[in-house]
């Protein structure tokens, strides 16, 4: 049986998880009476609440004589390591791109991975059947961005499949009325224009994990594609470690992948895509050789984290009451465990209780610390700092391309606020909908920007990024939120008559009955300055009734904050504390006595 190996690769929401289930359903990979979600290759529950892919997936498929391996990858640069280890486990890949969308900052990033890697692409034009797609439009968008990322000739003669993942069709034509409820035009051209993998069975094997999974029973689980030789259960082989040490171990058992299932093989041979349990602690990017014949493969170099927090134990007066993971050595523990399937993060540690993690990205680190919150973990973690580089001497930052869509009238807002963050405006045009601007922006720019672009644009506005390069360090402060908070200087439960009398100082993060603690952060003040503030100031009863009528007290709807917003709100004096039940805004000195006294220490003039 012949076999080709895809990777489907898109901007954000433009349909890969969709076409996928298209794709399986199509070769009869479930039964008939099988019942399948949506976006079924999304099993990860944040996947599913979200609509994205977070973690690069491998599936397999059978249509006439062919076996075909595809994965599905994540979209957001964020997950950039799940997609550049994606890349050596294929011979071509499927672009997918909106027909009303057109080209985004991630599709040019997940393309440049694909063309880096030498890879034949194959375009596929989705959602044609979308009201004001612009398919021809979109092509020469396309184009130019093959161009541009230095496509060869053989990638820029790229076929293109025009489809409508969600109804099932595809064509090879641009003529919506050629669209057939079948996904074979994207089977034809795959087998035509993807080539196949090396067959070499004969020689001594070789393969190289590119993602790692976990099973209970079995450990870890190195995935990778054979590249040459075979590999059997219950033989005995080496590790070449990273360092070029070796280990050897036996075959407990060897996956392939068909639809949904993990399915228990016996053997498999060179360009087949398979899971190998049997070492605990394999890693990515390690060779499996057979035993004699053992050789370092290249080890591949993913692009370094641009963003870090520090994550900590939870030392808040509310420590220990809603989770059941709250030590140091718990924490650690997790944290090393990400490590072992997230090539992309790093871990080292800061004190005795606190740890500096850095990642690809804002969203990259709050999964991470969702995933930890949902699991039962309490801690706390610090705003969000990009990591600075030192080269030749000079310090560089990273910088994002970065596009938004948004209502006219808010465009002098935006750009000022852009202007501020240190943001250089590349282009700027004008649509039917609205507005659509192009910006390079230092990625400290960005920082606390996506709640404060959405209050600007009343919700309506549609924001995309992904990382650009490092670029010389610019000493100027950006990024920092201008107005002051309100901090409770007491603990105990708010009240309505201490909020009330709030109100007009502020918006309130907080509702009646609501504990808090000194030191937590309740609202936002409407001026510069931190305001420390009792809200749980109770009325003073008398035995002497009011002459005019009680009035019941009736608050605004206090702002609602989620994990993204409060890690995008809080500076660098302040942390988040983070619980299986609730997110808390607080002050690093939660003592509001010692913290004015740090704080006039900060602002004191020293004289000459």
């Amino acid at each position: 049986m012949q076999i080709r190996n895809v990777a489907i690769i898109a901007h954000v929401d433009h349909g890969k998880t969709t076409l996928v289930d298209q794709l399986l359903k199509d070769s009869k990979t479930f039964r008939e009476n099988e019942k399948v979600e949506e976006r079924v290759m999304d099993s990860n529950d944040i996947e599913r609440e979200r609509g994205i892919t977070i973690l690069a997936k491998a599936t397999g498929l059978y249509y006439e004589d062919y076996k075909i391996n595809i994965l599905d990858t994540p979209g957001h640069a964020d997950f950039g390591g799940e997609v550049e280890r994606i890349m050596h486990m294929v011979d071509g890949v499927i672009l997918l791109v909106d027909a009303k969308e057109g080209t985004m900052p991630q599709t040019r990033f997940v393309l440049k991975k694909a063309l880096d890697a030498k890879l034949k692409p194959i375009v596929v034009i989705n959602k044609v059947d979308r009201e004001n797609s612009r398919i021809d439009e979109v092509i020469d968008e396309v184009l130019d961005l093959f161009i541009e990322l230095g496509a060869d000739e053989s990638q820029a003669d790229f076929p293109i499949v025009y489809a409508s993942a969600l109804n099932g069709t595809s064509s090879l034509s641009p003529d919506l009325s050629t669209q057939e409820k079948t996904m074979k035009p994207i089977f034809e051209t795959i087998i035509k224009y993807i080539p196949e993998p090396n067959r070499d069975e004969n020689s001594p094997l070789i393969l190289q994990p590119a993602l790692l999974d976990y099973n209970d029973y079995v450990g870890r689980i190195g995935i990778g594609r054979i590249k040459q030789g075979k590999i059997h259960v219950g033989e005995n082989v080496v590790c070449v470690r990273l360092d070029g040490t070796k280990k050897e171990f036996r075959i407990q058992k060897l996956y392939g992948f068909v639809g949904l299932k993990k399915i228990e093989i016996e053997s498999a041979g060179a360009g087949e895509i398979v899971g190998v349990a049997g070492l605990p602690d394999i890693s990515v990017w390690e060779t499996i050789c057979e035993k004699g014949n053992e050789v370092q493969e290249p080890i591949l170099t993913i692009e370094e984290p641009t963003l870090k927090m520090t994550f900590g134990v939870n030392t808040s007066p509310f420590a220990g009451r809603e989770g059941s993971l709250l030590t140091a050595r718990k924490i650690e523990e997790r944290l090393l465990k990400e490590l072992q399937k997230d090539v992309s993060l790093r871990v080292e540690p800061n004190d005795s209780e606190s740890w500096i993690v850095s990642g690809r990205g804002e969203l990259h680190l709050s999964i991470l610390i969702e995933n930890m919150r949902r699991e039962g973990f309490e801690l706390q973690v610090s705003k969000p700092e990009v990591i600075i580089k030192e080269i030749d001497g000079k310090k560089y930052e990273p910088w994002e391309d970065l596009e938004l869509e948004l209502p006219t009238d808010s465009v002098g807002a935006v750009i000022e606020s852009l202007a501020a963050r240190g943001g250089n405006m590349e282009n700027m045009l004008n649509t039917e909908n609205g507005t659509k601007l192009k910006y390079i922006i230092p990625s400290r720019g960005l920082i606390g920007f996506v709640n404060e672009y959405l209050i600007l644009t009343k919700g309506y506005g549609i924001i995309n990024h992904a990382f650009k390069e490092y670029m010389p360090y610019e000493s100027i402060e950006i990024g920092n939120r201008k107005l002051g908070v309100l901090v409770s200087m007491e603990n105990g439960k708010a009240t309505a008559y201490g909020l009330g009398a709030l109100e007009d100082r502020g918006v309130m993060f907080i509702e009646p009955g609501e504990e808090v603690y000194e030191g937590m952060i309740v609202g936002e003040n409407n001026r510069e300055n931190d305001l420390a503030v009792n809200v749980t100031k109770a009325k003073q009863l008398t035995n002497t009734r009011s002459a005019s009528k009680d009035h019941t007290v009736v608050l605004k709807r206090p702002r609602l904050l989620t994990l993204e917003k409060c890690l995008d709100y809080i500076n660098t004096d302040e942390l988040v504390e983070v619980t299986p039940k609730n997110f808390r805004m607080r002050k690093k000195i939660l003592n509001t006595e010692l913290r004015k006294k740090e704080d006039a220490k900060k602002t004191k003039i020293i004289p000459d």
